[in-house]
């Protein structure tokens, strides 16, 4: 008896929730799967279902035991699939990313990706936190900006530009700022980041704006600015039509900072999967473009 039986079949009853569902789905006999379970609950010694005449159920042992096997599923799966000469992305693919560039751009991407490889499953978690991908089992982070996490591996695959601006209504009754210094007079509207940036000299220069409006939305931010409520910093996806419009102008242009980096994260590997390594490539080429409007999804 391998220490390793029961473990696939006991992750398909938990998918599925009945015996005969998991039997089905792994191509198997229903006393094929009741024997690996068997044999699986002998091995640790512990049951892992609650068995009724309607519904199994997972004890508190198999909870703890659920998340573990799959990821172990999934690491054999990868690392086959790494093997594999045709490398056809299939499997879990789990990703997280903030949720502004989530919703506009990564999800029509990764979903179009997942249209292509019918193999693979796909879970995007949005998110404005930052999540422990190696805790929490991801297998990639959409991020910008400085990267801390030393576990992680990094492949820059576009960036982003951010805009000072108001609308021209609020200039008009409040003047037009010449420096960084004239910023502490006028109303700064704030959105998710909690300080602007800048260059000046040469050196990068960090302002934590004092606002009459906060929203953690960019796009609210943004039609608050149209509004003529006061002056915003955000990235050019959020402004760029109202620059068309001339609803809203850029500002301060002598001291908008570099373009901030967006990074692909992913726990550090020797050999990138192929759902990993292609969806990075289809991001590095699509993303940027996608993001300065350059190119629709």
């Amino acid at each position: 008896m391998s220490r390793w039986d029961g473990i696939e079949e006991m992750v398909a009853i938990a998918s599925v929730g009945s015996f005969s569902g998991a039997a089905k789905a792994l191509g198997v006999s229903n006393a094929h799967i009741s024997r690996a379970i068997a044999r699986l609950e002998a091995t640790i010694q512990a049951p892992v279902f609650l068995r009724t005449t309607r519904k199994v159920h997972l004890t508190d042992t198999g909870k703890a035991l659920l998340e573990q096997f799959r990821r172990i599923i999934e690491e054999r799966d990868d690392a086959l699939d790494s093997a594999s000469s045709l490398g056809e992305p299939r499997g879990s693919l789990r990703i997280t990313c903030s949720t502004a560039i989530g919703e506009r751009f990564v999800a029509p991407i990764v979903r179009h990706y997942a249209e292509n490889h019918p193999g693979l499953r796909v879970a995007l978690h949005l998110s404005n936190h930052l999540v422990d991908l190696i805790a929490e089992g991801y297998d990639l982070a959409i991020r910008t900006g400085h990267l801390a996490d030393s576990r992680l591996t990094a492949t820059k695959i576009a960036t982003r530009r951010l805009f000072l601006c108001a609308s021209p209504t609020y200039l008009s009754r409040h003047g037009l700022p010449e420096n960084l210094d004239d910023l502490i007079n006028h109303d700064c509207l704030v959105g998710t980041a909690s300080t602007w940036h800048f260059v000046s000299d040469g050196r990068d220069f960090t302002l934590r704006p004092l606002g009459r409006w906060q929203c953690n939305s960019g796009g609210a931010v943004a039609d608050a600015a149209v509004a003529g409520l006061g002056i915003c910093q955000l990235p050019e996806f959020y402004v760029a039509r109202f620059f068309e419009e001339r609803s809203l102008v850029p500002l301060l242009e002598t001291f908008r900072p570099d373009d901030e980096p967006v990074w692909a994260v992913y726990p550090q590997r020797r050999h990138l999967t192929p759902k990993v390594r292609l969806l990075v490539e289809t991001l590095r080429r699509d993303l940027g473009d996608a993001m300065s409007g350059k190119k629709r999804i």
